[in-house]
């Protein structure tokens, strides 16, 4: 796992991560959550792909929220195995 896909499962795993589906004409991508669960901006590319291939390989989930608003991007018992070793080998 690469430093990228590290801090994107840890940013994920500290709630800071949403994923927008593109309602609204807004493009679809994941964004910065901030304390309030709103939306604070989007994340750098580099972070946006790490977050794809972390979902893809079932380390993080999007949940679906109520309505039109950003879904949360949360840690699968996979991805908090995962960070957990990552953490104590560092």
């Amino acid at each position: 796992m690469t430093d990228n896909e590290t801090n994107a499962l840890r940013h994920a795993a500290a709630g800071s991560v949403l994923f927008h589906n593109g309602l609204w004409g807004a493009p679809m991508g994941f964004l910065w959550a901030s304390e309030d669960g709103s939306p604070a901006g989007r994340v750098p590319q580099w972070e946006a792909d790490a977050l794809t291939l972390l979902e893809r390989r079932g380390l993080v989930s999007i949940r679906p929220g109520v309505g039109t608003r950003d879904a949360r991007v949360t840690v699968t018992d996979a991805g908090a195995r995962v960070l957990g070793a990552r953490t104590a080998a560092a």
